[in-house]
């Protein structure tokens, strides 16, 4: 197949420039990242690979050159599976690690098959390994170290990472366009860790990002994150040692480390996040403490949902009692199911909520549905510390009660400390959905 030429958007639509039945003009990018992804890519483009057809859907891989950074050429395995006769003016883009396999092409149809609309994986985000072998957390630490010593805004790993997904948006266009008869309009963007750090930037970069499902990537206001962090866990994560140990963490008090978390901190762009959002993190996840989304949670705007996967860790994998893996069917079916609901344009629930302390001293948590949920559950964790990381979280059914609020409580705890929350179960069409309230942490000595 031929290698299409570079694929250009209108540059502002790149900078995120507001739709024309916007009735209120979203706050401009900071100009670092905004100049990055507007930098024109002369050698960017893509071609297809091969594909099969199997009947119920067919599955394209597509080879994509997004960038050159730092000299070195970017390319990417891009998956994309249609479900047959699915409508393509709306997709799901997951950014992930890696090249094309079999599993990826089989979780891309999995998952193509429960939303019924196109989907596609973009892999190699980043290209790695690179610098002398450096992978992951540590290639990201080392990107940027190199731009505090050089003062080069282009070093910060995270922003060829939005990149190479604003490309495959392009490609994928380009590519609908072509194979489909009609370009896709508007993508659901989500991602892992830091594919998850990258869903959120890319939120904020780009408008034809109509939802984000970011997972596994609880640390939104990193500056305050870090001091919540060594009040928790007694110290920062030993999972984010990559950045100890080079000095970024505790963050530098000079003015380009401030400039540098400026930039890569979702915390920054966070008025730009006025599309639906669907939170899913593990109750475990050594990553981060307990209760870090309360230090971003209220200021995000526009509609904002959470799903937590009691007993998972950082791969959203539940756990039993004995530390036997189980499945992780809990986060697919919500992000499936929040997709579905996007793509359908029927309207998630509406739900709120409130923890409060009674007078007697026992713990109470409020919530108001709209419609009703099925069923509601109180899950709760016990720990001598306020870090959770390793406890086991146990549930209970909550009493549903006809046009009233839905209530729990319990009794504080005689010692140590207890994390809690509720989720309320719901079902669109075939998919089963649990959302979460926020979790509330209190310790004995509380008043």
């Amino acid at each position: 197949m031929r290698l299409l030429g570079k694929l250009v958007l209108p540059l502002a639509l790149l900078l995120g420039a507001p739709a024309l039945s916007s009735a209120k003009e979203l706050p401009a990018i900071p100009a670092d990242l905004a100049n990055y992804i507007a930098k024109a890519e002369p050698d960017s483009g893509w071609k297809l690979e091969d594909s099969k057809d199997f009947g119920i859907a067919k599955v394209w891989r597509l080879k994509l050159a997004s960038q050159v950074w730092q000299g070195i050429p970017w390319t990417h395995d891009l998956l994309v599976v249609r479900p047959t006769d699915a409508p393509t003016e709306k997709m799901l883009l997951l950014n992930e690690g890696g090249s094309a396999s079999e599993q990826k092409a089989m979780y891309a149809a999995l998952l193509a098959a429960k939303i019924k609309a196109p989907v596609a994986i973009l892999l190699g985000v980043p290209n790695q390994p690179l610098f002398e072998g450096k992978r992951e957390d540590h290639l990201i630490a080392e990107t940027f170290v190199r731009y505090l010593d050089s003062g080069d805004s282009s070093w910060p790993l995270l922003f060829p990472m939005v990149k190479s997904v604003v490309k495959a948006m392009d490609t994928l266009q380009e590519f609908g366009k072509q194979e489909w008869g009609g370009p896709v309009e508007k993508f659901i963007v989500g991602g892992g860790s830091k594919r998850g750090w990258t869903t959120w930037l890319t939120a904020a970069s780009d408008r034809r990002v109509m939802a984000i499902t970011p997972m596994v990537i609880d640390v939104l206001n990193m500056r305050e994150q870090l001091t919540h962090q060594q009040k928790s866990l007694g110290g920062t994560s030993e999972e984010i040692s990559p950045y100890t140990s080079r000095g970024l963490v505790p963050i530098p008090d000079t003015p380009r480390a401030h400039n540098l978390w400026t930039m890569v901190d979702p915390w920054t762009y966070r008025e730009r996040f006025t599309m639906p959002k669907l939170i899913v993190l593990g109750n475990n996840d050594p990553y981060w403490s307990t209760d870090a989304l309360n230090l971003y949670w209220d200021a995000l705007p526009g509609e904002k949902y959470i799903s937590y996967t009691p007993n998972a860790g950082h791969d959203l994998t539940e756990r039993d009692a004995a530390g036997k893996k189980l499945n992780a069917d809990r986060s697919i079916n919500n992000v499936s199911a929040f997709i579905r609901y996007q793509l359908s344009g029927k309207p998630l629930p509406k739900l709120s909520w409130k923890h409060g302390t009674r007078p007697d001293g026992s713990l109470e948590l409020t919530i108001t549905a709209d419609p009703a949920p099925e069923q509601a559950r109180l899950w709760y964790a016990h720990s001598g510390t306020r870090d959770f990381r390793k406890a086991r979280w146990e549930s209970q059914p909550i009493e549903l009660k006809e046009g009233q609020p839905i209530t729990a409580s319990g009794p504080k705890p005689d010692k140590g400390f207890i994390a809690y929350y509720a989720d309320l179960g719901y079902q669109i069409d075939d998919l089963p959905q649990w959302l979460c309230t926020q979790l509330r942490v209190v310790g004995a000595d509380a008043k």
